[in-house]
């Protein structure tokens, strides 16, 4: 069985601010909080997915800037790969999820994260520390 790749944004604003998803499914996630992002399609590379499932999931343009870590294990048969990303434009709005939430330094565990998120989060942290 082939391992299914999913992307994920780190999308960094002014201040170390980073945006944290609420998602809406399915229901045994509903209402936990993620970074912004989706399973890579056939034939697509990784940041081109990463681009496409913010315009679709928050109707905005990121750049994609360095990876952070390595793989990140999901659930069996998953792994996710996670990109900084800064916003190219507009404000994000919440297409698919049930909300979104910008966290600035001091805030950042005031959300729910799923399993992987929190671990990615924790690393994430660690980064903007150095900048």
């Amino acid at each position: 069985m082939s391992t299914v790749v999913v992307v994920a944004a780190v999308i960094v604003g002014p201040g170390g601010r980073v945006l944290a998803a609420q998602r809406a499914e399915p229901p045994a996630l509903a209402g936990g909080w993620e970074f912004p992002g989706g399973k890579v399609d056939p034939g697509e590379g990784e940041e081109e997915a990463l681009v496409r499932e913010c315009r679709e999931e928050l109707g905005v343009e990121v750049v994609v800037g360095e990876r952070v870590g390595g793989d990140w294990p999901l659930s069996e048969g998953y792994l996710m790969r996670v990109w900084l990303c800064s916003l190219a434009s507009e404000m994000p709005e919440a297409r698919e999820h049930l909300a979104l939430r910008w966290l600035g330094p001091g805030e950042y565990y005031e959300v729910d994260w799923l399993g992987a998120d929190l671990t990615i989060m924790k690393t994430v942290e660690n980064l903007l520390q150095l900048d």
